[in-house]
């Protein structure tokens, strides 16, 4: 099992299949990164190499990963790439974050390839907002995906970065949205990076704020299991949905810290806002699992005890879609 210095364990992996992303979504590409053009400048790694590095994981006692971007479903093999990842029968949940612009016609197809849970990327339930803060006016699209997602049986949850200009109004809507659909609403609190200083002074709100008042109206906390993520979630019996709070803002944020990073080209990030990555695509390319199961395991001994954003540090991390938040 990997364990690191603090003694915290880590079975969830976030495994970025590419840092390209079609939206624009105000707080994090505000000016794009279309398809074919790598943050980077580097080619992502391949599905052979993303088996590799899972196979590293699963040895060491990871027991979910996490498809993300950029934006998962602009890699046109992304079927096998998830199929690559449920070949490992110590990997029992896999999961995938998206925005849900192609959702409709694929989320059978990868439900066939064996994903469990998904992650849509709904920051308004409003048109004319969702299209105001993403770029596209696709919030149907997402919805029917959601819609498929849920009648498959797929556990799906809905991501809401929390935007006080933008859609901070919307809370009683979105709270009156989950009343009848059985999803997880995380609401998470805008993050700062290199690139939206100016963006996140004038728009971060503290989700520590909305757990009192949730707590204060009856909901109540779920006991996290062992592989979930950064999520606080709260029940209620009124409710056929949650409500998940994401506040790194907060006291002790990291000390639940649970899950490591690799990015598309195959950088090993112990943290989202570490100040660099650690290069393993020669390893991973080799593809000798054990031996990169070893490297991994002397990697983790630098991870810090928090990621000190109260200081204003954001590392390496220019914007989200770097890293897949």
């Amino acid at each position: 099992m990997l364990q690191d210095s603090f003694g915290r364990r880590f079975y969830y992996l976030r495994l970025s299949v590419t840092d390209i992303c079609n939206y624009r979504c105000n707080y994090c590409l505000p000016e794009g990164i279309g398809c074919g053009r790598s943050l980077e400048g580097e080619k992502p790694l391949t599905v052979d190499e993303v088996a590799t590095v899972v196979r590293a994981f699963a040895s060491l006692g990871t027991e979910k990963v996490r498809l993300t971007g950029g934006e998962p479903s602009l890699r046109k093999d992304l079927v096998p790439l998830l199929e690559a990842v449920r070949a490992s029968d110590r990997i029992r949940r896999l999961a995938i974050t998206t925005n849900g612009y192609r959702l409709p016609s694929q989320i059978d197809d990868w439900h066939r390839a064996g994903l469990d849970q998904i992650n849509i990327s709904i920051d308004s339930l409003d048109p004319a907002r969702f299209h105001h803060i993403t770029g596209h006016d696709r919030l149907d699209k997402a919805l029917s995906g959601l819609e498929r997602a849920l009648a498959l049986g797929v556990d799906a949850k809905v991501n809401a970065v929390l935007l006080r200009e933008y859609n901070f109004s919307e809370l009683d809507n979105f709270l009156a949205w989950i009343r009848e659909t059985p999803v997880t609403l995380r609401f998470i609190e805008l993050m700062r990076t290199g690139d939206n200083r100016e963006f996140f002074a004038s728009n971060h709100v503290a989700g520590t704020d909305i757990e009192t008042m949730l707590v204060r109206e009856g909901w109540q906390q779920v006991i996290r299991t062992r592989d979930a993520g950064p999520a606080r979630e709260y029940f209620h019996p009124d409710y056929a949905g949650r409500i998940g709070l994401i506040t790194p803002y907060s006291k002790d944020f990291c000390a639940s810290c649970n899950r490591l990073r690799v990015s598309a080209q195959g950088k090993l990030h112990l943290c989202l806002f570490a100040d660099q990555g650690f290069d393993m695509r020669e390893m991973i390319a080799a593809g000798d699992s054990d031996a990169l199961a070893a490297h991994i395991r002397e990697l983790i001994g630098g991870k810090s005890a928090g990621h000190e954003l109260h200081e204003g540090f954001t590392g390496a991390t220019r914007n989200l879609a770097m890293l897949g938040g």
